[in-house]
């Protein structure tokens, strides 16, 4: 976090925000569209990762940070859930499914290794400069 001025500018954030946006693409473009409370849970958990990671990342503290990539972590295992139902509902296909439901359990590494790095780091955070 010490050299990222923006949260647009950390790797984890550019694949949650690729990751939301083929959740999009299923939502408008597979029979998951007229399944309306499942197509709002999942667009709402998939925007939920990327939107923890840019307030974590604003509130300028380490450990806020860390709380909020742990939210993150969580809306991104929702989503994982919602796509299985969706798969199960013969929304999406099985090899379709197991592309995304790959690309999140990719993404939940991803906050987990950028979670230990900022707790082992010596830096508080910008708003502790």
């Amino acid at each position: 976090m010490a050299h990222y001025r923006s949260f647009e500018d950390l790797e984890v954030y550019k694949n949650a925000t690729t990751f939301c946006d083929a959740i999009w693409d299923i939502i408008i473009n597979t029979p998951l569209q007229k399944d309306y409370k499942l197509r709002e849970q999942i667009n709402g958990s998939s925007g939920s990762i990327m939107d923890n990671i840019a307030e974590g990342f604003g509130r300028g503290g380490n450990k806020e940070f860390i709380m909020f990539l742990s939210f993150s972590r969580g809306s991104c295992a929702e989503t994982k859930s919602q796509l299985l139902r969706a798969k199960n509902r013969n929304h999406i296909t099985v090899e379709l499914y197991t592309e995304l439901n790959s690309k999140a359990e990719n993404l939940i590494e991803q906050l987990s290794k950028f979670m230990n790095y900022l707790k082992k780091s010596n830096r508080k955070g910008p708003k502790f400069d």
